[in-house]
């Protein structure tokens, strides 16, 4: 199979969605990869790399995408890259259709198999292709919201781990699962006083055991966020519905119940955010305020650390884009239920009921 791997072109986004060592690994099983010139440079992998691991480097995102029966990509498809997807041609990336129904549309008149790494589900329930990011997006929250919080950026210029004599921040962390659990280690690890609110009893009694004792377990409602809220620092919305668009767990008016200078961090933004206020944002304009509350919203946190996000997203990735180019997307899937799970999109379907439902499709 003929596998293409194009530069990464959306805003501040500097992660790719092959490693050398990954592109070595589908050459020695039979198949032809193909890497846009430079596609690997942010990421600290040259042309060279590839080369000797047999890829071949070719000079435009249209060259690769015309050659190529699979697309690995690490963020969904922008409007200028729609016109080079076609027919049959399986594209193997983050998709998050949920959000954003002009892409929706788009890949549905290409006719493209969209296989979206977000939605490949295990049979225990876990989501393999996404947990690596959302590892890297949870820690990020932290560091981030920590970095809001100081006064030259906007906040109520508090540390986040206090000082011996002075309290540490109050961190609010919205859904227990791989980003929010990540999230409450890096913040507890700081010294912050964490609370970690999900709706699943089983899940909390879980953190409760295996958390540091600066964190709490709360049974998230409207109720006892409004409560935390008037003493929380940092909100951190790492809520996540496979597939479905996030659920708005702060609305505007509970803006009015927190002190000015307090951060959001909007980890679910990529699913729709699940703040009221939330709207996409940038790694170089990542900050808006509502209320005096700062948003932060930025839909590819793990892009600025892309050495480390591109080998953690390969290391997943790797061994279902082998299967994927050795048995063909269609035999692939009917062999293997986690693969079949993350198809979203087959030749103009939607194949994806939660996607199919947010937009009544």
């Amino acid at each position: 199979m003929k596998i293409g791997i194009p530069k990464e072109i959306k805003n501040n986004e500097s992660r790719v969605a092959l490693t050398p060592g990954g592109a070595k690994t589908l050459v020695q099983n039979g198949h032809e990869v193909y890497v846009e010139t430079h596609a690997g440079e942010n990421s600290g992998f040259s042309n060279e790399q590839y080369i000797k691991a047999g890829a071949k480097i070719l000079g435009t995102p249209d060259e690769v995408f015309a050659i190529c029966e699979m697309i690995m990509k690490v963020k969904e498809p922008i409007k200028s890259e729609y016109k080079f997807i076609r027919r049959n041609q399986l594209v193997f990336t983050y998709f998050h259709f949920a959000s954003e129904k002009e892409l929706t549309l788009a890949m549905m008149e290409s006719g493209a198999v969209c296989l979206a790494y977000e939605t490949v589900e295990k049979a225990d329930r876990t989501l393999p292709l996404l947990i690596p990011m959302s590892e890297v997006a949870g820690r990020m929250s932290i560091q981030e919201g920590a970095r809001c919080l100081e006064k030259p950026k906007g906040g109520k210029g508090i540390l986040l781990g206090g000082v011996p004599g002075v309290k540490p921040a109050h961190v609010l962390i919205l859904g227990g699962g791989i980003v929010g659990t990540q999230a409450a280690l890096m913040a507890a690890g700081l010294g912050a006083h964490v609370t970690i609110a999900d709706i699943s009893l089983p899940r909390l009694r879980y953190l409760s055991e295996i958390m540091p004792a600066n964190v709490d377990t709360l049974m998230s409602s409207t109720t006892n966020i409004e409560e935390l809220l008037p003493q929380t620092d940092l909100v951190i919305g790492a809520v996540l519905i496979p597939g479905a668009k996030a659920p708005h767990l702060i609305t505007r008016e509970m803006l009015k119940l927190m002190q000015p200078g307090s951060v959001l961090v909007d980890v679910a933004i990529d699913q729709g955010g699940c703040f009221e206020t939330s709207h996409p944002t940038t790694h170089a304009e990542p900050v808006y305020s509502v209320e005096g509350i700062l948003h932060y919203c930025v839909a590819n946190i793990p892009g600025a650390v892309p050495f480390t996000s591109t080998l953690a997203l390969t290391n997943a990735t790797l061994p279902y884009a082998v299967i994927l180019a050795n048995m063909g997307w269609e035999q692939a899937c009917i062999e293997h239920e986690d693969l079949r799970k993350g198809l979203n999109i087959v030749n103009g379907k939607i194949v994806c009921k939660a996607v199919a439902e947010t937009f009544g499709l």
